[in-house]
């Protein structure tokens, strides 16, 4: 977990320095166009000093147009360059979370099975039916009772009397005492170790 903190610190960090430099980039590059329409300007009364303001300002349109395309495909490149690192950067976190919790389910393997048997051996005392043990599952996996109906291709109105049934034969309030029921003796908290 300190190495997933560790690198979400990072990437945040990351993101704050471009956008740090973003509105530096902005500034840039309008001080380019204007400069680039001041030198034109100058150029245009170097080769026609006879041309008044209107002409000077008609010839200088399509070079102004050029260049403020050239400007606008430029931020427009930046912005997706700084795009493509950020998801590159979220794929990589994605990724290494990924590898984590793969690596923590293989630690854990004989435990969750124990604790799925278990699980299973409760429900059968109980005396849930199948359609029931798979809502009771899916409860305990935190699911909404929308998500169940649309998993079981059922109404979202059967898997709540699904849910009510399996609280009653259970004799329990309600989702978070189901839950409580199988998870509240695994999750003690720890002992702080000395320092």
């Amino acid at each position: 977990k300190a190495a997933t903190v560790c690198r979400y610190a990072k990437h945040q960090m990351v993101i704050k320095m471009q956008e740090m430099t973003h509105p530096l980039r902005h500034w840039s590059s309008i001080v380019a166009v204007v400069a680039g329409g001041g030198l034109l300007m100058v150029l245009e009364i170097l080769e026609d000093p006879n041309m008044t303001f209107l002409e000077i300002l008609s010839e200088l349109i399509q070079p102004a147009l050029i260049v403020i395309v050239a400007v606008g495909m430029v931020r427009l490149t930046d912005q997706v360059k700084l795009q493509h690192e950020r998801q590159q950067l979220l794929i990589r976190d994605l990724e290494s979370t990924r590898m984590e919790g793969q690596q923590w389910r293989n630690d854990m393997r004989s435990v969750l099975q124990g604790l799925s048997e278990g699980i299973d051996r409760q429900f059968e005392h109980w005396g849930l039916t199948t359609a029931e043990r798979e809502v009771g599952l899916f409860i305990l996996k935190g699911m909404s009772y929308k998500e169940i109906a649309i998993l079981r291709d059922v109404s979202e109105k059967t898997v709540r009397q699904q849910a009510h049934t399996i609280f009653r034969k259970g004799k329990l309030s309600g989702r978070a005492a189901l839950s409580a029921f199988f998870l509240e003796d695994l999750l003690v908290p720890t002992k702080p170790e000395d320092s």
